[in-house]
């Protein structure tokens, strides 16, 4: 299943994505995030969750979860973030790509505290889905604004 996946992803540089590969993609890089620290917590796993069923109207809080879980194994399977996230840029649009970076801000900021080492993933991750820093910043804010 996980080599299908990767297989299907690297595949996918001419066509979109098909909804659950992006479903699936956007999943692990919000766990790649959260996990960035060492600390993944209970309060992200659940963030997590609510982040993929607001993103995903159809799925309830047992869906996100389930796509969670198998995201959580695609993350642990993807080694090369560099290579995972350039693969989801050549098959996601460019404006899904802001929301997944506005996404993961909101994960980012969820607890009121910017950790370092989840903002340097973002931050490493954004560009490599094509979001330079003046874009990012301003999804930053947008989130900002919304927790605040």
């Amino acid at each position: 299943m996980i080599a299908d996946f990767f297989r299907r992803l690297t595949a996918a540089k001419d066509e979109p994505l098909d909804a659950s590969d992006a479903r699936l993609a956007l999943a692990a890089l919000l766990v790649r995030v959260a996990r960035a620290n060492d600390e993944y917590t209970t309060s992200e796993v659940a963030k997590i969750d609510v982040i993929l069923a607001r993103h995903y109207p159809d799925l309830d809080a047992t869906g996100a979860a389930a796509l969670r879980a198998e995201a959580e194994e695609i993350e642990a399977s993807a080694h090369d973030t560099v290579k995972f996230t350039r693969s989801v840029k050549d098959a996601v649009d460019l404006d899904d790509r802001m929301e997944v970076v506005e996404a993961l801000w909101e994960l980012v900021l969820a607890d009121g505290e910017r950790d370092h080492e989840e903002e340097g993933a973002l931050r490493l991750i954004a560009p490599l889905l094509g979001i330079n820093d003046r874009d990012s910043a301003h999804a930053r804010q947008r989130v900002e604004a919304r927790l605040s």
